[in-house]
């Protein structure tokens, strides 16, 4: 079985919040449209099903970081401010968009409360793994596919042909560099010999 862990996290998190947009629970609200989700950010969200991405995501971090509250979700989903000249320090994601997605979690039967936080139901922990599950094979697959086309379109390199002609090359440039070296060993053996005996004339 796939785990949450086996699979990445946006991927994961893209696929969950299309099946969360089949949940009646889980709606966007009116103010949802002009918030930011922190004041570390400088722009209201541009996806226009970000709603759904975040409450995918929170239920992911419930998931894996469990039990859990408002407080670390916030410190998670916050980020660096900028300050201008000052410099730039982490600041807490907004708590109401957090509290609202939790509550409507909780409410489709997701997640529950515990007496240190909340915690994914059995029903939210078959959704995550489902999902990953989905996920997992497709990966496979293209992984497979990718090695078979780097091996298809590796060029196969022709075997050299051994002919008469290039033994017979070979052949020859054995020959060449003997008779070079010998050449070469009888000139010195000359030269030692001459030199002793224009010695022996001297004396």
């Amino acid at each position: 079985m796939v785990s949450v862990y086996d699979v990445p996290a946006g991927e994961l998190v893209t696929k969950l919040a299309d099946k969360l947009k089949s949940v009646k629970e889980i709606q966007p609200p009116e103010w949802a449209k002009f918030v930011k989700t922190g004041a570390h950010v400088e722009r209201i969200p541009q996806q226009e099903d970000w709603w759904y991405i975040r409450a995918a995501s929170v239920l992911r971090r419930v998931y894996v970081d469990g039990p859990v509250g408002v407080g670390r979700l916030r410190t998670w989903y916050g980020g660096r401010k900028n300050f201008g000249h000052s410099p730039e320090h982490h600041v807490d994601a907004g708590g109401a968009i957090i509290r609202k997605v939790l509550q409507q979690l909780e409410s489709a039967g997701l997640i529950k409360k515990d007496k240190s936080g909340r915690v994914v139901t059995s029903k939210g922990q078959s959704i995550l793994e489902k999902t990953a599950s989905e996920i997992s094979p497709r990966r496979a697959g293209s992984k497979k596919s990718e090695e078979k086309e780097k091996t298809e379109e590796a060029p196969k390199k022709p075997a050299k042909k051994t002919t008469k002609k290039a033994s017979k090359k070979a052949a020859s440039k054995s020959v060449k560099k003997t008779e070079t070296k010998t050449k070469k060993t009888a000139k010195k053996t000359t030269k030692k010999s001459t030199k002793k005996t224009t010695k022996e004339t001297k004396e």
